[in-house]
């Protein structure tokens, strides 16, 4: 006889042994369900930046009753009516290893630059293939740092610049438009036509960029960690440049070697007023 309890009706009968399979959600967008129209920003830095920002349209505001009462102590404007919330209510929007400081806000994706927009400006960034968000937050993030005007990567092979990449980027997503492209050697071909340098980083270039002559508008390119620069696109620059270390480690990672370089090249081409 078997003593075992009877399963309640309508309950599915467990699978055992069965791994739970995780539903998948493109690179750097958060927990939640939302529209690839909408961008998530969460984090102290990233969710002021965005309201101090009047491009940034805001669709809704979540905050902590704690990160209320710093909104106000700072002054910082809120542009749209916050909702006071439990921490738990943005917990359960997000990936549990994110860090919101108890703000959250949904908001309008920020305009993308042109391509001729974007040549226009003294110092770029071109990104070939970067697709962890967490490295492609802390480059916008020295990109705003070292007034990069643009940052131009393609539109497929990007992480979304929403959730993780924001929160990464501390901020810095507010300050630095971003320029989609469909064709990467293409869109290096126009900007050289409009007078840019373009200076790919690769570890077999034939000089340092510390040594590499430098005028104004500089395109650095950069490459997919490990992969680095694709073919195409070292054939496409104008130069590869090195970047020489006098230490044991003789490499950094791409956003370490992205705030070297663009210190390096903002030095050489000066800023413009």
């Amino acid at each position: 006889m078997n003593d075992r309890p009877s399963r309640p009706p309508g309950r599915p009968k467990p699978s055992a042994g069965r791994p739970r399979q995780q539903r998948p959600r493109p690179a750097g967008r958060p927990f939640g369900a939302w529209p690839d129209d909408v961008a998530i920003l969460y984090g102290w830095h990233s969710v002021v930046e965005a309201l101090r920002n009047p491009r940034r349209k805001l669709r809704r505001l979540m905050v902590t009753e704690n990160a209320a009462r710093r909104l106000e102590e700072e002054a910082i404007p809120h542009r749209i009516a916050p909702e006071i919330v439990r921490p738990g209510e943005i917990d359960r929007l997000l990936d549990p290893d994110a860090v919101h400081q108890g703000m959250l806000a949904e908001c309008d994706p920020l305009p993308s630059l042109s391509l001729a927009e974007a040549a226009e400006c003294d110092l770029l960034l071109v990104l070939d293939q970067i697709t962890d968000p967490h490295n492609v937050g802390a480059i916008v993030r020295s990109a705003a740092a070292l007034k990069v005007g643009a940052i131009v990567t393609t539109a497929r092979h990007s992480p979304a610049a929403t959730g993780v990449l924001a929160k990464s980027a501390s901020g810095g997503l507010e300050h630095v438009p971003f320029c989609f492209v469909g064709n990467l050697a293409r869109a290096l071909d126009e900007l050289k036509q409009n007078g840019v340098l373009v200076v790919g980083l690769d570890s077999e270039g034939k000089a340092d960029l510390v040594d590499t002559r430098l005028t104004a508008p500089t395109a650095l390119v950069l490459g997919a960690e490990g992969k680095g620069l694709r073919h195409l696109t070292r054939q496409t620059c104008d130069t590869l440049a090195r970047i020489d270390l006098p230490g044991a480690i003789v490499s950094l990672n791409v956003s370490n070697a992205a705030v070297l370089a663009l210190h390096i090249a903002r030095r050489a081409i000066g800023s413009r007023t």
